[in-house]
């Protein structure tokens, strides 16, 4: 026998038929960071690369993707540029992480911590503990109360404040055309 294993879809969102996901956060992020040269950009970004030659020579990509992709991270907000300048050459800049991007973390460290699970022959090739106690890190789904939540226990409901905005938005917008 199996069993299906889902998050609980709570009010109009239960029947999965009848709504779209119009305004789907996960796809959202995914138009910036879905492809495998920028999440490895934010990956050498936590690592502590922050200058175009140590992104390209770490991610192995051509000068040109890097390029785009640093503009789209930093576009997006995920990066920022700060100037230096090293004796006798001209200013450049370097990529430091911003809050908004600093806040990825764990997603990134999800994927890691998957692809160590079920990628890797063997040992992972890296182990990410806390600096000051070696503690393993881990992440991991958690309520505010500090309880973990396993797939079949989280719930998925309409962000009422969310409604408001588009009912909002929808009155705004019929008011302007009629």
């Amino acid at each position: 026998m199996m069993f299906v294993m889902a998050a609980v879809m709570e009010g109009p969102l239960a029947d999965l038929s009848s709504w779209k996901p119009d305004e789907c956060s996960i796809a959202k992020a995914m138009d910036i960071i879905g492809t495998r040269s920028a999440v490895l950009i934010l990956r050498e970004a936590y690592y502590g690369t922050t200058r175009f030659d140590g992104f390209a020579a770490r991610v192995g990509i051509t000068d040109a993707a890097v390029a785009g992709q640093l503009r789209k991270l930093t576009d997006a907000g995920l990066l920022a540029k700060q100037p230096y300048r090293e004796e006798g050459k001209r200013t450049r800049h370097e990529y430091v992480l911003t809050d908004m991007g600093r806040d990825l973390l764990p997603a990134v460290l999800a994927l890691m911590q998957w692809g160590d699970t079920y990628l890797q022959p063997g040992p992972a090739p890296l182990l990410l503990v806390e600096e000051p106690s070696g503690s393993p890190v881990r992440v991991r789904v958690r309520s505010d109360a500090g309880n973990e939540v396993a797939l079949e226990e989280l719930g998925v409901r309409l962000n009422p404040e969310y409604a408001r905005t588009v009912r909002h938005r929808s009155a705004s917008k019929a008011s302007k055309s009629g």
